[in-house]
């Protein structure tokens, strides 16, 4: 599923909430523009304080024995839809066959109580599944499940409408949670799974009104996938996958091995907002062949030192950033909140570089190149159109693409002090750019057309901006970097309004 495609060309190419302080702002002569604190960001800090469950079982419930094993599974097989179970303190068990699971009714309730636990021993491969829908699972911790990769132990066939409240997800194999159209996963704890917090797939299907909020998701990714399957694009702390509509907001996302959200392939109407994202190895938020997105009043900081840092000692000169945007853009024709990918009032601080906005000249739909994305996406409707020869005589920039388009950056901070990041080069970048088009032979993408286009055609503007520290920006191709002045200036004209200090002082 998917895949870690990022600059290649081909072929050479809480509940408890604790206010976060203020990220240290230094102040200019006079009024400046853009934002001059830290975004009032709340720490979701869910697994080191969980709320606490019912003590004692609600009217009506069925009081499930950890003493039984399998006992849970069997007084759902034997009770009617919409019936509530409460779990006694201690650690509830399945049966010993692998595929033994959960299997709950239409609206049924899980509750547990202080110290309950359905623990998978490292034996079972899923704690809930099946396809009923509005499920509740509430302070429950789910543990030590071994899902396969690219599966899931809570929610395993992404059935919809479930509620997902105060629980903890931890030490699993695969991803923790799935999900389906309609889920709210609230005020949880998603700790140290093997591949994912959650994978936000269901095949076959896309994934609308999906509510991510108040959750810590941290340390996930244990089994080091993208080690394991070198570019598979399969780790972090959440994936999404064509989900149209998503509010994810008041989250802390850290510490996970590889990138913190990754949005993969034909998402669409993404919220996201109030978030803290910190100290992932990777970036702190991919959005990839997806559209229509706003992203604001997040804190992030610290991200993508490892994996950056790794690819630049490698002698890659890609601008790789914390927040990076591949073949995505705002898209009018597609019913959203915006027609734009609006990034704003933001602050990024020491993170390694910014914002990179990418679009691979030699990635379309039907190229060899693209084997990554499989299918054509939202847009490509006929995909017959988009292969040799017929996209030769199609306008350039048709539906063929996923193009880089409307992103509208501004009143964000962007704080860069390279002693804290332990830099010297390549950690300080803005970038917006493509690659020499090359392949295939009939390619009508080739030279500097999307280049040319993302750079200077396709609306893409930065403005209203702070930046502190010695920032740097890459224009057109990885080949040319330009300083705040030429940014500024014709032929690029971006951010008009934003204010700039260096070593030397503020410019305007």
């Amino acid at each position: 599923m998917g895949s870690k495609w990022r600059h290649r060309a081909w072929p050479a190419a809480p509940l408890a909430l604790v206010l976060l302080a203020a990220t240290g702002c230094d102040s200019a002569p006079g009024p400046r523009p853009g934002p001059t604190a830290a975004p009032s960001t709340a720490v979701a800090r869910v697994c080191a304080e969980p709320a606490a469950g019912p003590a004692k079982a609600p009217a009506g419930a069925v009081t499930v024995d950890p003493a039984v094993p399998g006992d849970l599974a069997a007084k759902t097989e034997s009770s009617p839809p919409h019936t509530t179970f409460w779990l006694r303190p201690g650690t509830h068990t399945l049966m010993s066959d692998r595929y033994d699971q959960v299997i709950p009714k239409e609206g049924d309730v899980y509750l547990g109580a202080p110290g309950a636990v359905l623990d998978g021993r490292k034996s079972n491969q899923y704690a809930f599944g099946g396809t009923a829908r509005d499920v509740t699972i509430r302070h429950l911790t789910v543990q030590r499940f071994v899902a396969p990769r690219d599966e899931g132990v809570v929610n395993h066939d992404s059935a919809d409408g479930w509620v997902i409240e105060h629980a903890t997800i931890q030490d699993n194999s695969g991803a923790g949670l799935m999900a389906g159209a309609r889920q709210q996963v609230r005020a949880s704890c998603l700790r140290d799974n093997g591949q994912y917090g959650m994978n936000a797939y269901k095949a076959a299907d896309g994934i609308r009104g999906l509510v991510v909020e108040g959750n810590e998701i941290v340390g996930n990714n244990t089994d080091d996938w993208e080690r394991r399957r070198p570019d598979c694009g399969c780790s972090g702390g959440v994936k999404f996958w064509a989900v149209d509509g998503a509010d994810v907001r008041g989250n802390w996302v850290h510490d996970n091995r590889g990138a913190g959200l990754w949005a993969d392939t034909n998402n669409n109407d993404f919220l996201i907002e109030d978030n803290l994202i910190e100290d992932n190895d990777g970036a702190a938020l991919i959005y990839e062949i997806s559209y229509n997105a706003v992203v604001r009043k997040n804190t992030i900081r610290r991200n993508n030192w490892v994996e950056a840092r790794g690819d630049a000692a490698d002698g890659d000169s890609f601008p790789f950033a914390t927040v990076y945007l591949s073949e995505s853009g705002g898209e009018p024709r597609i019913r959203a909140r915006t027609d734009k990918i609006e990034i704003y009032r933001n602050v990024l601080e020491n993170n390694w570089s910014g914002i990179t906005l990418w679009e691979n000249a030699d990635r379309f739909c039907n190229s060899p190149a693209n084997t990554s994305s499989g299918d054509c996406t939202l847009l490509v409707k006929n995909t017959d159109r988009c292969a040799q020869p017929a996209i030769a005589d199609a306008p350039l920039y048709s539906d063929c693409r996923w193009k880089t388009q409307r992103v509208d950056i501004h009143d964000n901070r962007f704080v860069l002090d390279k002693s804290v990041v332990d830099c010297t080069v390549m950690c300080d970048r803005m970038a917006v750019l493509s690659n020499y088009g090359t392949y295939p032979d009939w390619s009508p993408y080739q030279g500097e057309r999307v280049a040319e286009a993302i750079t200077g055609g396709q609306h893409n503007r930065w403005h209203h901006n702070v930046y502190v520290g010695p920032w740097t920006f890459v224009v057109h191709d990885a080949s040319r970097t330009v300083g705040f002045k030429q940014w500024r200036d014709t032929p690029y004209r971006q951010d008009a309004g934003s204010t700039f200090r260096a070593k030397g002082g503020w410019l305007r």
